[in-house]
């Protein structure tokens, strides 16, 4: 990458040689900068700016990478960025010594140090570090892209994350919001009893969503497996087994295309409770969502491209009947018949397939004219039987089920079942899913046997939900794609 853009590619070249000359002057003389095993650091640099009145005229020592360099004779300043941010330091000949000095002018921008000293301010009143030891931690070989334009290139940010990490401050506020976000969610979910497990990523079977997998070879035993495009069957074997209440958050991955919502492998959280139902989880979702914004953003107020939701007001509860109803102007209640459904459709203009039925066709009216209003958090309720292979129904409408999806912004943002335990009920439901198998649907279940023993051992009424996490984090982030707050999105390969 070119330190400014009118460099042309010869200079460049020549830049990155300078830099491998310096490193060798270095060896020789023996003071390899790799050859150093640890630096000891006392602080970081927002602890300096932010406790200068304890921390004025004592010494502390700081390291990172050095990120500017203005030379003045005998005494000069730079600019030092860690973890927290960047701080000036200042540094004298008189101070350092005069071979210390040397050395420190010949470093580069990008390159890592250590620097020691007594804490000041400038005269314009700057918090600064006087430095008295200088250690070059780290030589870095390429150059940083010029500073005033930095890493704009989307598609390199993307590759390059370290050096995007480094280039803009927003991007690794980001990740580190991230992290905390993740942190509120199990903090939330421990003080409720839920227990933290892992699951097998490779499986043989990949249920628990209608998403198609991606396959591989296990040599060893000479068999297919495939990749988990969920978490939830594993989950509910942890429910029979009496482990009341689970919790996993791990990549699953699914083979479908790549657009702002979503990569080929991603974050899931699914969680499992015994003896509550699709109510209990509409209840938890409420209060996580509550506490993970308050904790990370300090409100419930949450800005995503200018638009505020709203997370203190009580959730808005439809089903998804009364959405197509409100947003579409037709009342499934009304449509008793498949003929019926296909013939309003028509009307409408919903492209269905031969193979669906009347709750399919429902759910291709929600997907045409609802979802994108659900703005503010609203729990889409009661899905047709068609869609929904591990709900239980709805006693007193078995044509549907006690399901609901959660949406903010007009994202599906988590997915909840009164989970289906009825043994018998469920191998039908298996049996339509490999009837669709059979017509070529490939995101369609197999039947999963151990599964169905697990249910016939016995299953309590349980209530599941699974949340999309990289979702979850860029509306708390105000992030405008999945690859922003992923650190290594799925990316083409540069050879291809």
């Amino acid at each position: 990458m070119a330190e400014r853009t009118e460099n042309k590619p010869q200079d460049i070249n020549g830049l990155l040689q300078v830099r491998r000359d310096k490193l060798k002057e270095l060896q020789d003389a023996g003071n390899d900068p790799f050859q150093i095993m640890k630096y000891d650091v006392t602080h970081h640099s927002t602890d300096v700016k932010e406790n200068f009145e304890a921390l004025e005229g004592k010494t502390v020592s700081i390291a990172g990478r050095m990120m500017s360099k203005r030379i003045m004779g005998k005494a000069s300043f730079c600019h030092v960025q860690d973890l927290c941010g960047t701080i000036q330091c200042y540094v004298a000949r008189d101070s350092v010594g005069e071979e210390a000095y040397k050395g420190f002018k010949k470093m580069d921008i990008g390159d890592i140090v250590g620097l020691k000293g007594e804490v000041f301010r400038t005269k314009t009143g700057e918090t600064s570090v006087h430095v008295s030891e200088i250690t070059l931690l780290s030589k870095s070989l390429q150059i940083l892209p010029e500073k005033y334009h930095g890493l704009t290139n989307t598609d390199m940010r993307y590759r390059q994350r370290y050096v995007d990490l480094i280039m803009n401050e927003d991007v690794k506020d980001t990740f580190i919001k991230r992290s905390k976000i993740i942190s509120a969610i199990r903090r939330y979910l421990d003080t409720q009893g839920f227990m933290e497990v892992e699951t097998p990523m490779l499986v043989a079977n990949a249920g628990g969503a209608a998403a198609r997998p991606f396959e591989t070879h296990f040599n060893a035993l000479d068999e297919d497996l495939r990749l988990r495009i969920s978490l939830e069957l594993y989950l509910k074997r942890l429910i029979v087994g009496g482990l009341e209440r689970v919790y996993e958050i791990g990549r699953v991955f699914r083979n479908e295309g790549l657009d702002t919502r979503h990569n080929p492998e991603f974050t899931l959280m699914e969680l499992y409770q015994a003896y509550t139902d699709y109510h209990g989880m509409m209840d938890l979702t409420e209060n996580l969502f509550r506490y993970v914004a308050q904790e990370v953003l300090g409100t419930t107020t949450i800005v995503y491209n200018g638009v505020e939701m709203d997370l203190s007001k009580p959730f808005e509860r439809i089903t998804m009947v009364e959405a197509v109803k409100k947003y579409a102007g037709v009342d499934f209640d009304a449509i008793t018949t498949l003929e019926e459904a296909r013939r309003v459709a028509d009307e409408k203009g919903v492209a269905y397939e031969a193979h669906h039925k009347k709750g399919d066709i429902l759910n291709l009216f929600f997907e045409t004219f609802v979802e994108e209003h659900l703005i503010q958090p609203t729990f889409l309720m009661d899905h047709p039987v068609e869609i929904s292979p591990l709900t239980k129904r709805k006693p007193e409408n078995p044509d549907y089920v006690e399901r609901f999806e959660f949406f903010m912004n007009g994202w599906e943002m988590a997915n909840a079942y009164s989970e289906l335990n009825d043994p018998i009920d469920q191998r039908e439901r298996f049996k339509a899913q490999e009837e669709l198998l059979a017509l070529g649907d490939e995101e369609a279940n197999h039947i999963d046997e151990d599964f169905l023993n697990a249910l016939e051992i016995g299953m309590p009424p349980t209530g599941g939900i699974g949340y999309g996490i990289d979702r979850m984090c860029m509306l708390l982030t105000d992030s405008p794609a999945i690859r922003d707050v992923l650190l290594f999105p799925t990316m083409k390969s540069l050879d291809k």
